[in-house]
């Protein structure tokens, strides 16, 4: 009983301090076992204890196996006025939506309507696995990753394409605001909130 309360505490900080979803592989590492299905009995210990125990924070986990400690989305507005620095600048987090919503689309119209200063979110997003691309003749095609998908709480099974993800996108901001010309704002308001 000690050894997996050890457990848990070992796996609760692992999930608090990386601030992103967890694998099984990284929550063995985290709880040093090599079975798999300990990592998974402990983690979804752990997720029964915080999910019943906490008002505003939940252990979810994803479609893909991985695990993350998060704000339950009816606190994300107090996330937003506590957080102290956001994972993506404003201009980042705008050019990330674009690709999200015009996936798949070339280097040279996101320059065309991010500015020069997409190249460095380029970098930056690729660098968080938000982004990758394909090699299309002697352009770069962008497109969103499933992490991106993960981490904005979107479900991927890998396979939606840029119309599926605006018609989600869409879809998640009418929640947000009924005003068909809000909408864009609201998508960008809810990845900032999310992120």
């Amino acid at each position: 009983m000690q050894r997996e309360d050890e457990m848990l505490a070992r796996l609760e900080v692992a999930l608090y301090a990386s601030g992103r979803p967890l694998s099984i592989e990284e929550i063995q590492s985290a709880i040093g076992t090599d079975s798999r299905s300990k990592a998974l009995k402990i983690a979804r210990m752990l997720a029964e204890k915080v999910n019943s125990t906490f008002h505003a924070l939940e252990v979810v986990e994803s479609p893909s196996g991985s695990f993350v400690l998060q704000v339950k989305p009816s606190y994300y507005s107090m996330v937003r006025r506590f957080s102290s620095k956001p994972l993506l600048s404003k201009a980042a987090l705008r050019t990330l939506a674009y690709i999200a919503y015009m996936q798949p689309v070339n280097v040279k119209r996101l320059a065309e309507v991010r500015g020069s200063q997409v190249y460095e979110h380029l970098r930056e997003l690729r660098s968080l696995g938000f982004i990758s691309y394909r090699v299309e003749g002697r352009s770069k095609m962008y497109y969103t990753t499933d992490k991106f998908a993960e981490y904005f709480g979107i479900a991927s099974n890998g396979s939606y394409d840029g119309k599926e993800l605006r018609a989600f996108l869409i879809n998640k901001a009418m929640h947000v605001t009924s005003d068909p010309l809000q909408v864009d704002g609201a998508i960008t308001t809810m990845a900032a909130q999310t992120g």
